[in-house]
């Protein structure tokens, strides 16, 4: 593969590897195995850096995660990034076993809501700097902290993103810690593309992680990636990658399959001319599959949903199936139509507005019935 032309952010070790600096792009992959199943986990680890992953991400929410954690790290030397999502504390509890914290600004608010989140990121940033750990500040647009983006008119999604990754950022430098990196995600290549240029030009030394969050599934997932990455890295902004796409467990890797088949495009100068991904059609967003889904039924629901709504393709409708709790809820707010799946029933949501929880049998007749709605609306 040719050698492609990188912004100078500076470089960031994440245990064998390196980013920034001119570093090869890495490429990171998510488990979706229950971390506490070890046996599925360690095998899935084993999988994905066979694909060639660089970095493998764990959900760890809580303290029996962390205790699996500990069991886990005896059994693999893969660069471990933990994601904490609401419990911030457990850090200091699986910090001694990775080599990197991803936390999400968002969901920092949702936990010991009376602390500053000042006085949070210190506690990470504390236990980071002991154990020898990256850390990713994860910026995600269905999951932005509700103070910062109660500021801004519900339709000005980028502005509370880019506001929440600078303020972190200048919170971490004014700290000293400079190992970290940041992501800013959403599910539309074309936000995807504006932020993260918006961000380089404020921070252009500070690695970026690139990725479009709920790309869904092959190809359309590969393809909206594929759109924002060209984009930006032909620009010189991103040092590491995530395709992030609803697969099941057994073919987890092809998300780093398809990275290397788009880093390998960009250097060959094999890209798409568009931005634009399928303006004004039936846009179906669905979440990587990871270990907080509740019911492995939901990667099947999304194939269902996309094949049923077909004849709705040529109308400007955005439904999003979001596979757990805790992203589930604030996901799918910017969706027409959003469903949010939990162990036994999925919940169908009109926006932000929640019509009813449904048994995974029973959805599909209430939402067609919900997308026919919206045809007949839109049509007059």
């Amino acid at each position: 593969m040719k050698k492609l032309q990188r912004n100078q952010t500076r470089e960031v070790k994440i245990g064998s590897v390196v980013i920034g600096n001119g570093n090869p792009i890495a490429i990171q992959s998510m488990c979706s195995t229950k971390t506490q199943d070890i046996e599925a986990t360690i095998a899935q680890i084993r999988c994905l850096e066979e694909a060639g992953a660089d970095v493998i991400r764990l959900a760890i929410d809580n303290k029996k995660d962390a205790q699996a954690l500990f069991k886990l790290s005896e059994q693999t030397s893969a660069n471990i990034c933990v994601d904490l999502q609401e419990n911030y504390r457990l850090a200091k509890d699986v910090a001694p076993h990775v080599q990197k914290i991803r936390y999400n600004p968002g969901h920092l608010y949702h936990h010991e809501r009376s602390k500053p989140w000042q006085d949070k990121v210190k506690f990470l940033v504390d236990v980071a700097a002991k154990n020898d750990c990256a850390m990713r500040v994860g910026i995600n647009c269905g999951s932005v902290d509700p103070n910062k983006s109660n500021q801004y008119n519900h339709n000005d999604t980028m502005t509370p993103m880019l506001e929440s990754a600078f303020e972190h950022c200048v919170l971490l430098e004014s700290m000293g810690f400079t190992r970290y990196c940041v992501s800013l995600k959403d599910s539309n290549p074309e936000k995807v593309i504006e932020l993260n240029k918006r961000f380089a030009k404020q921070f252009p030394y500070v690695p970026l992680h690139l990725g479009v969050t709920e790309a869904g599934m092959l190809p359309d997932g590969a393809i909206k990636t594929r759109i924002a990455l060209e984009q930006l890295i032909t620009q010189g902004i991103g040092d590491t990658i995530r395709v992030s796409l609803t697969l099941p467990n057994t073919r987890k890797a092809e998300e780093i399959m398809e990275g290397k088949r788009i880093l390998e495009d960009i250097a060959n100068g094999r890209v798409r001319s568009v931005v634009n991904y399928n303006p004004g059609k039936l846009n179906i967003i669905s979440c990587p599959s990871c270990s907080r889904v509740e019911n492995e039924a939901f990667i099947h629901l999304a194939e269902q949903v996309r094949d049923l709504t077909q004849y709705a393709e040529d109308y400007r409708i955005t439904i999003a199936i979001m596979g757990c709790r805790v992203n589930g809820p604030g996901e799918t707010d910017q969706a027409d139509l959003g469903l949010w799946c939990g162990p036994k029933y999925v919940n169908l949501k009109r926006g932000a507005e929640t019509i009813g929880s449904f048994k995974y049998d029973e959805i599909l007749p209430k939402l067609k019935s919900e997308v026919n709605g919206l045809i007949s609306r839109l049509n007059h």
